[in-house]
């Protein structure tokens, strides 16, 4: 464990310092003032008189960016609050977070909005930015004032959750949200083909006789919103992509200058539908696991650009919830504490993606798509940075969990792949139990 208590002007020098807008991971010193970065050196650092913090073995990275977080509060606090969502991410080395809209009440107002971001001063352990709701109430009727939402402090606009089936709503939406320059994030999933599923159609939902989502369920949803940007001229970004179809609907979208984004999440790059076989409640998340055609093109779609960055979908649930028949669970799992790690070992230690690549998707890929500030260590940006071990092994243990929920099919597995802890604007904080 290190401790480096509360030095506030330092070197860290001695670690592996990691560039992902260049695709550099090498040794380098990085100078940290009052929270701010005030000087990168590529070689280790002599002569100063400030403290050194030695970080020999690690690789420094810029803190790790979730657009794509469930943190439950308000409304359902007894699976998910702020404070422990934040301390969930801050274990999984994110120093920034979206929190999706689709609370209880909805954030749908701009006093809810107002809500998150006092709760997040007061308890909150990482930065959290706010995805207000694209229609009032999620219901996909009548657009929310936008305005306002911006003005309290809302940086995208979404539904996650629901699909919004009336292309009409959807293309007002895209438009006011252009005149705005707030993304849309959409949720791309047809109610008609995928309600009352549980698992991807295939072989898998068949042989256990679940009926399954086919994933048209999503390619029919994202070709509508990919056609309705194109139309507006506003910024679509595509929620956890699943299926080979829809990442080739969006590089086709890019060739033709469409201004359309994606992002995938960690159970879809490295999770199977044949899992399901367990019947482990875990394991249904929405949209469905895919089979091995689809992992292997959302694995190529991060290394051609395709699909722009990882988003971990954390959505807590707690036990009651979830330990049920499967047909009744609610979809989701957590993920923030592991997503760095189950990638690591399931991607970079196999070869599918280098170390560095893996950094720009947790990083400073998730901050441009929706023009959030970090996500890259350079003079100048605050000092909001991930101390990383990449060959350390470890087990989830439920116990250890930040988060208030459990619901992760990961708890006993050996992965490797360590946060050993975050600066926060320069503050470290130690996060290995």
């Amino acid at each position: 464990m290190i401790d480096w208590k509360d030095k506030r002007e330092f070197w860290i020098a001695g670690a592996r310092v990691a560039d992902p807008e260049s695709g550099r991971l090498r040794a380098g010193s990085v100078c940290v003032q009052k929270g701010i970065i005030t000087e990168v050196a590529w070689q280790r650092v002599t002569g100063t008189e400030l403290p050194v913090l030695e970080a020999d073995g690690y690789v420094l990275a810029p803190g790790f960016v979730d657009i794509h977080t469930h943190l439950r509060e308000p409304g359902n606090e007894e699976k998910e609050t702020i404070k422990t969502g934040t301390a969930a991410a801050v274990a999984g080395g994110y120093t920034s977070i979206v929190c999706m809209a689709n609370t209880d009440p909805v954030i749908d107002k701009p006093s809810v909005v107002e809500f998150i971001l006092r709760e997040t001063e007061r308890s909150g352990s990482c930065r959290v930015f706010v995805t207000a709701a694209l229609t009032r109430g999620l219901e996909g009727e009548i657009i929310n004032e936008y305005g306002f939402l911006k003005e309290a402090g809302a940086i995208a606009l979404s539904d996650d959750g629901n699909y919004v089936t009336n292309s009409q709503v959807m293309r007002s939406a895209l438009e006011y949200a252009r005149f705005l320059d707030l993304p849309v994030i959409s949720h791309c999933e047809d109610p008609f083909l995928s309600g009352g599923t549980h698992m991807n159609e295939g072989y898998s939902s068949t042989r256990l006789g679940m009926r399954g989502s086919p994933a048209a369920a999503e390619e029919i949803a994202v070709a509508r919103d990919i056609r309705l940007s194109q139309l507006t001229g506003s910024r679509l970004h595509i929620a956890h992509i699943s299926t080979a179809g829809s990442v080739d609907l969006v590089k086709r979208a890019k060739k033709s200058s469409i201004p359309v984004t994606a992002e995938v999440t960690p159970h879809h790059l490295t999770m199977e539908d044949t899992l399901l076989e367990s019947y482990d409640t875990s394991l249904k998340t929405n949209p469905p696991l895919r089979g091995r055609k689809d992992i292997d093109a959302l694995c190529a779609g991060l290394g051609d650009g395709t699909i722009d960055c990882i988003a971990t979908d954390h959505a807590p649930h707690n036990v009651i919830d979830k330990e049920v028949e499967f047909d009744l669970a609610p979809p989701g799992m957590i993920g923030l504490e592991t997503a760095f790690a189950l990638l690591n070992t399931r991607l970079v230690q196999t070869g599918t993606i280098e170390l560095i690549d893996l950094i720009r998707l947790l990083t400073s890929n998730p901050a441009r798509v929706l023009g959030l500030p970090g996500g890259r260590i350079v003079k100048g940006e605050k000092a909001d940075l991930a101390l990383l071990d990449p060959e350390a092994k470890w087990v989830v243990e439920a116990g250890n969990l930040r988060s208030k929920s459990r619901n992760t099919p990961l708890v006993g597995t050996e992965l490797t792949g360590r946060v050993e802890g975050v600066f926060l604007e320069g503050k470290w904080i130690n996060v290995v139990p």
